[in-house]
């Protein structure tokens, strides 16, 4: 319970302060870090340092021995012993001193306080022959480490090897780093406030400006302008709100679009259906003949308005997804002649003619009654945009993988930058000379269902020649 108290409260804090906390935090913590290992723990560094130094020396010394009169020995050990700051003395098996580097001035195997003896004894006693001792230099203080080991065979050496390293308190210098870690410290902490001041501000102010103009976008101002500038997943984060403003405009559009097209198609029958009713009522009530007249009109418009609606609640069911497909397998070739015969009356009636070239019959597997309302959709806007010589193309074309369904008209065409709206609800082209038969959403409606079944389908138009609407049915 209190860590979703904490996380509304993190969410309730702007980008800014967040970016400023964090980075102050981060600061505060590497310096925690260098006081806590600079200051306290210095001097255990340094005496571990110290210690491991001069027993690896002392390690090199040994391993490089080769003869007690080795001159190259010698050498190697005035080496050593000058980089680390160590005094250096190798005795032979009498205990006798042979080489000798003394570096300190003041330690325990030269000058007054020489214990040399001692050490030698403590290492012919020792089970490894090799002894580490951190004794108190008396005239100095300071604690000294004494390291010796036997040289050549441990159990007869050809002589022995005492190494003194200091290890010098480091109070005075932790009190000159604590002094400029202070001021060190004091500025840059200052520095990081303003530096993560800036940078909070700097980091913020693209989201700032997004927000703002998300703001303005949820207003329903599809003008607005995201930017972007600052970094890249603010650019990023710009340019899908960009997309995402186009995308609504367009849906703005259709809604408004269908609303007041939706409207005019129902205020049409509804105006006719009051009108020829009235008429009943005042005028021919009494004749027969004129009121069939009438009743005929209404039961046309109810119809117009009944079709309307179960468009519209067919294009609904199929972009929401609820409408499912039921498969079963015909054959294509006969379907198609049993849809263009339900055109025969419209052919006799108006003087259509729909001309239907068929291929070898093939059986499909698809939903039977949406590819009927595609393929009676395709043939009723070919009818409406056909040319003056009323004629109609159906084309059943076999392929490898699948059937191919033509349906052309001898219309004007479809110019080649609204191909793409063809199949947006209620757009209808211009390029036609006889009342519109139909809702506007026949070609929404078969983008739908033919999206449904995952089929390919297109449309080819030449201006002035008409257009030829098609989809591919897969086996």
């Amino acid at each position: 319970m209190k860590l979703k108290k904490i996380r509304s409260a993190e969410s309730r804090l702007p980008l800014k302060f967040k970016v400023w906390i964090y980075f102050v935090m981060f600061t505060l913590m590497v310096f925690f870090l260098l006081w806590l290992f600079q200051i306290l723990f210095l001097q255990k560094f340094y005496e571990r340092m110290k210690v491991h130094g001069a027993e690896q020396s002392a390690a090199q010394i040994s391993q490089s021995f080769e003869s007690i009169r080795d001159e190259n020995f010698y050498d190697l050990i005035t080496d050593i012993a000058m980089k680390n700051d160590l005094c250096v003395e190798v005795l032979d098996r009498h205990c006798r001193t042979v080489f000798s580097e003394e570096v300190l001035g003041d330690c325990l195997i030269h000058g007054r306080e020489n214990k040399t003896f001692s050490y030698i004894q403590e290492i012919s006693q020792s089970d490894k022959h090799i002894i580490r001792d951190r004794v108190k230099n008396p005239r100095s203080g300071y604690d000294m480490l004494i390291y010796g080991c036997t040289l050549g065979d441990a159990d007869k050496p050809d002589g022995y090897l005492l190494v003194n390293s200091a290890l010098v308190p480091v109070g005075s210098t932790v009190m000159i780093i604590k002094q400029q870690l202070m001021i060190i410290t004091i500025i840059l902490i200052i520095a990081a406030f303003f530096i993560s001041m800036y940078l909070s501000a700097h980091l913020s102010a693209p989201i700032d400006r997004i927000t703002r103009s998300a703001e303005e976008l949820a207003k329903g101002n599809f003008n607005t302008k995201f930017d972007g500038r600052g970094y890249l997943e603010a650019k990023k984060l710009a340019d899908t709100l960009t997309y995402a403003e186009k995308e609504l405009s367009k849906v703005d559009t259709m809604q408004r679009d269908l609303i007041a097209n939706v409207s005019h198609d129902l205020r049409t029958p509804l105006t006719m259906l009051k009108a020829y009713a009235e008429m009943i009522r005042d005028l021919s009530g009494d004749n027969p003949v004129k009121r069939n007249e009438h009743l005929e009109i209404i039961i046309n418009e109810t119809d117009r308005l009944a079709l309307l609606v179960n468009d519209i609640l067919d294009l609904s069911k199929l972009e929401s997804g609820k409408q499912k497909l039921t498969p079963s397998e015909f054959g294509i070739s006969s379907k198609l002649s049993e849809i263009i015969d339900r055109f025969a009356g419209l052919s006799e009636k108006k003087g259509y003619t729909i001309e239907f070239a068929p291929d070898e019959e093939r059986t499909v597997c698809c939903d039977v009654v949406k590819i009927e309302q595609v393929i009676y959709n395709l043939i009723n806007n070919a009818i409406n945009y056909t040319g003056e010589d009323k004629k109609v193309y159906v084309r059943q074309i076999n392929k490898p993988d699948g059937v191919l369904i033509e349906v052309s008209d001898t219309g004007q065409g479809i110019e080649e930058d609204k191909i793409k709206l063809i199949f947006d609800k209620y757009y209808r082209s211009e390029n036609h000379k006889r009342e519109v038969v139909g809702t506007g959403l026949g070609l929404s409606i078969v983008k739908a269902v033919l999206k449904l079944h995952d089929y390919d389908y297109g449309v080819r138009s030449t201006l002035g020649k008409g257009s030829t609407f098609w989809f591919k049915i897969n086996l």
